[in-house]
């Protein structure tokens, strides 16, 4: 089809199917693909992946926007997709030549103008409730990957499904967990690399093996490989004690990263089940609770470093980011864990297990370790939850960090990261060995929330950091810790939306806060720039209800006891 003829068409949709007559796309979205997405760092005005790009920094080019003049910047549209059921929006939106897309809860995906707001066309697949409703991360839905004419997103109950970006019709449904193997789905947002869709299961609270990451063929929708994070080898098994493998849990539920150098797709890996009760799982419960490193042609495990070995207290290393920073001649991939620390990896696979070059703490009050040994990672003086009553055990189990991402700003060398201090109280049971294979909840525990010791209240700060030594150059104290994903930019902005519905922008250099506006909602997803002819604009997601922010209205109470966890809109801001 030619361009002009695209520019000019509109699409012929039903009512029923969600669509509504607007102009096409160019004809670029039809071209990306796998090459396209590896000079995504040089396409300032599209944000067409989970991650940005393959660095993963969370930083816009784009400078239109600035120090200068950002108290100048308003609200130019918003867009209501309806109701999100229990969990608000938590998606990243993409943006790709004009058109913003991105998915709410129950897997609904909305293709909108990016410049006008108006709604083009919605999908929203049919849903097996039953098999959904068997998980506890139902209806969660964080984004979409997109490229070969095609949106890809994992639903809540275990398919990959291609929809049309310019139709909006799905193009192939592929299933893709066998539920004999314990019931699980798809929450974080697929990877595509080069001719692949990755993307990884969720289920680590659940009696069932065996936490696979996928490799799909981008075009057909046909499985290529299968990788798990338990029991897929011998190295794994014998680290489960008693066969305890089969009902492990595991997965690896939000987007890992890639580097092209070394061909290597680096994934966070979920906790082992069950949670607590960690006699009923003797040994290191390979490969949970850390990051694998994987060949994506063929899913082969080329490395891998356990960041918790048999992990204790449900800190895994499932958080998606890894940020690919060059520097001084060595390559490296900074990865956060949910414990608090933050793991600097050298970024060659031939080491096995992967080369630490340093850890570095993001937490501030943390007593499950003493710490963390900087040059081989290991965990220092552990504090094991025992059966039974656990008092002032720092963090609670919604960890220093969630799975949002931070954000690396090359101009200042720093990254910035969001961090909660809280603790628990807890009485952890012990539990029935479930079948193998069998899907069901496998943790008991109760908690209750409080602030860490010295404190009144808990808290939340953004920390500006060197990547590779940790050292700190400022840090913004929060009174509610920052659910939300971080975004930094050319224009030497930081933009952080506050759990309250706040949207801040910082001085990246200095911390100092430059502009501020309430949203009217917490934000617990995704922010983004872009541009369209010219104008730079800033997107975020609002909509409250994540199992990790529900714990500020027991902690706070108001705003959020009263924040609706049904609904959420998409906010753009321009000048």
């Amino acid at each position: 089809m030619k361009r002009n003829a695209i520019r000019s068409g509109l699409l012929a949709c039903t009512i029923a199917a969600g669509c509504f007559s607007v102009a096409g796309l160019p004809a670029r979205a039809g071209e990306l693909d796998g090459n396209a997405l590896l000079n995504a760092d040089n396409d300032p005005n599209n944000w067409a992946m989970y991650h940005r790009s393959y660095n993963s920094y969370h930083y816009s080019p784009l400078d239109q926007i600035n120090t200068g003049n950002v108290k100048d910047l308003k609200i130019i549209w918003m867009h209501n997709p309806g109701a999100s059921p229990h969990g608000g929006i938590q998606s990243f939106p993409l943006a790709i030549d004009g058109r913003l897309y991105y998915t709410i809860a129950n897997d609904q995906v909305w293709a909108v103008d990016g410049a006008t707001g108006a709604p083009i066309w919605k999908f929203t697949p049919k849903i097996d409730e039953e098999l959904a409703g068997s998980t506890p991360y139902n209806p969660f839905n964080r984004g979409l990957a997109a490229g070969y004419g095609n949106l890809y997103i994992g639903t809540v109950d275990g398919r990959l499904i291609a929809v049309d970006m310019q139709s909006g019709k799905p193009v192939w449904d592929t299933k893709l967990i066998d539920v004999t193997k314990g019931a699980k789905g798809f929450t974080g947002a697929p990877l595509l690399v080069k001719d692949k869709v990755i993307i990884g299961a969720n289920g680590g609270e659940l009696a069932g093996c065996c936490g696979p990451i996928f490799g799909v063929d981008a075009k057909t929708g046909k499985k290529v490989w299968q990788f798990d994070t338990i029991g897929g080898d011998d190295r794994s098994r014998a680290s489960w004690g008693h066969d305890s493998w089969k009902t492990g849990g595991g997965g690896g539920w939000m987007t890992g990263g890639y580097d092209a150098g070394t061909n290597t797709v680096f994934w966070g890996t979920a906790n082992p089940a069950p949670d607590y009760d960690i006699a009923m799982r003797p040994g290191d419960n390979l490969y949970t609770s850390g990051v694998v490193a994987l060949d994506p042609d063929t899913g082969n495990l080329k490395s891998y470093f356990q960041e918790v070995p048999h992990d204790s207290w449900d800190f895994d290393g499932a958080v998606g980011e890894f940020v690919m920073i060059d520097r001084d001649g060595k390559h490296y991939a900074v990865h956060p864990n949910k414990g608090g620390y933050v793991y600097v990896y050298n970024r060659d696979p031939a080491n096995v297990p992967l080369k630490i070059e340093n850890v570095w703490h993001l937490g501030e009050t943390s007593n499950f370790v003493t710490g963390v040994d900087p040059h081989t990672g290991q965990l220092q003086g552990r504090r094991d939850v025992t059966i039974g009553e656990n008092k002032n055990v720092c963090p609670a189990v919604d960890g220093a960090i969630t799975w949002s991402n931070g954000s690396y700003s090359p101009d200042t060398g720093l990254y910035y990261k969001a961090a909660q201090e809280w603790c628990q109280n807890m009485v952890a049971q012990h539990l029935p060995k479930p079948n193998d294979y069998s899907g069901q909840m496998y943790m008991s525990a109760t908690y209750t929330s409080i602030p860490p010791p010295g404190h009144d209240a808990a808290y939340g700060h953004i920390n500006a950091t060197d990547p590779i030594t940790g050292k700190k150059a400022w840090e913004v104290i929060y009174k509610y810790p920052v659910m939300a994903s971080l975004l930094s930019t050319k224009g030497g902005l930081l933009f952080v939306p506050g759990a309250d519905g706040t949207l801040d922008a910082l001085d990246a250099k200095t911390g100092a806060k430059l502009w501020s506006r309430n949203d009217g909602m917490g934000h617990d997803g995704g922010i983004i720039s872009y541009a369209i002819n010219g104008k730079q604009y800033i997107a975020v997601t609002t909509g409250w209800g994540t199992y990790v922010s529900q714990n500020l209205a027991t902690l706070f109470g108001e705003p959020f006891k009263s924040m609706p966890m049904d609904s959420g809109v998409l906010i753009v801001y321009g000048l």
